[in-house]
């Protein structure tokens, strides 16, 4: 499973999901457009990141590129699906998504801005639109609370040996 972040502002959320992706075995996270790297320009640590990472982001596999659609045509040729994280009209609950075991060796899972949710021209570029049905008030939750609830869900959820 690979782990596509795009246009994520905070530090605090971008640290919790290199943990996140930690605890589940994620292979690599791509960060993207404005999102943080753990380290700033200067080669340093970024402390809110590596605060709540606890050393993950020391661990766990990442990469910037500047550009989102660019690394989701790289990972598409290299025979990924692509699964974006959003609410839409096309979109279906992520516990819905019949997956075998073996098939999230080839997943990527895009997470987007804070704010403005994973922009249209990333969400065309994925195989499925994937949702966390809202019940109440809110019609959203945390970027990192998200990432958490469809990552441990895919991996453990609703999967078939």
């Amino acid at each position: 499973m690979i782990i596509v972040l795009d246009n994520i502002r905070s530090l605090f959320n971008v640290g919790t999901v290199f943990r996140t992706a930690d605890a589940v075995g994620a292979e690599k996270i791509y960060l993207c457009g404005i999102t943080p790297e753990p380290i700033d320009r200067f080669g340093r640590i970024r402390p809110q990141l590596a605060k709540v990472s606890l050393g993950a982001e020391k661990t766990m596999p990442w990469e910037y590129s500047l550009s989102c659609i660019k690394v989701l045509n790289d990972l598409k040729k290299k025979g990924y699906k692509i699964f974006a994280v959003e609410q839409d009209k096309k979109s279906i609950p992520y516990f819905r998504l019949k997956l075998k075991k073996s098939d999230l060796e080839k997943v990527v899972l895009v997470f987007g801005n804070e704010v403005d949710g994973v922009s249209r021209n990333v969400l065309k570029k994925s195989d499925k639109i994937l949702e966390i049905p809202m019940l109440g008030k809110k019609e959203s939750l945390n970027v990192s609370v998200s990432f958490g609830i469809v990552v441990f869900g895919l991996r453990y959820g609703n999967i078939k040996k």
